[in-house]
């Protein structure tokens, strides 16, 4: 297997550390042992969705400049997969030397399921959970990356777990970056929405694989329904009984 390196997104490394904790004992435990650059900064998708993009194209050429000569870069967040996959070449188009090598950079970072399911070839990680679970389907990873099948094949295959359909699993959170700071009122009805979704399915946890998803609807269920919890799917994974 070629030499892993991780890249943990700001709103893990900032508020929700235990992802990157549950991401690195879960390539551990598969017999990887992936390396941390501690330079790493922001892929720079703050920057690029609010117009700031000078911001946006330093940022970029740093994650560049950080993971070029890496082998497999993963990351538990979509949004920043497809920044770095998808937005990087637009946003360096006009300087074709840092577009090439975002290109390059781009066609070997991967989302943390996809990794796992389509480059490994894995479904079964070895983690246990005795409950029921329901999987909320990130924006940017169903409709920019058209990931769906690869976290579900991961859930169904934790011991002892039975994944529950979620009704309307492919509706949007509410957070969607900035929207959630732009218009509050409107995405807390989005996702009190989603939130009894969950409740109704009767499944003990909601599983999201984006780090901004939990970040919303955890923090909505802690202030109204503090009984039920949600999880980001490197911590299901890394689970054990």
């Amino acid at each position: 297997m070629k030499t892993i390196s991780m890249f943990i997104p700001c709103l893990a490394d900032l508020f929700l550390p235990r992802i990157g904790e549950a991401t690195v004992t879960l390539l551990r435990r598969l017999g990887l042992d992936p390396i941390y650059h501690d330079a790493q900064t922001c892929c720079g998708q703050p920057a690029i969705s609010s117009g700031h993009m000078d911001s946006a194209v330093k940022a970029a050429k740093h994650f560049i400049q950080i993971f070029e000569h890496d082998e497999i870069i993963i990351c538990p967040s979509g949004s920043c997969v497809h920044t770095v996959k998808h937005q990087y070449p637009d946003l360096l188009k006009k300087e074709p030397e840092w577009a090439h090598r975002a290109r390059r950079v781009g066609a070997k970072t991967y989302e943390l399921s996809q990794f796992l399911v389509d480059i490994l070839g894995t479904k079964d990680v070895g983690a246990s959970f005795s409950g029921s679970a329901v999987y909320h389907e990130s924006c940017k990873n169903l409709r920019r990356l058209g990931i769906s099948d690869q976290p579900r094949k991961l859930i169904d295959a934790v011991k002892n777990t039975e994944l529950l359909p979620l009704k309307e699993a492919d509706v949007c959170c509410g957070f969607g970056g900035e929207f959630s700071i732009r218009f509050p009122d409107i995405s807390e009805a989005i996702v009190a929405q989603k939130v009894q979704h969950f409740i109704n399915s009767e499944a003990d946890i909601l599983v999201l694989s984006e780090p901004g998803c939990l970040l919303n609807v955890d923090g909505y269920l802690q202030r109204h329904h503090p009984e039920k919890k949600a999880m980001h799917l490197a911590e299901l994974l890394s689970h054990t009984e």
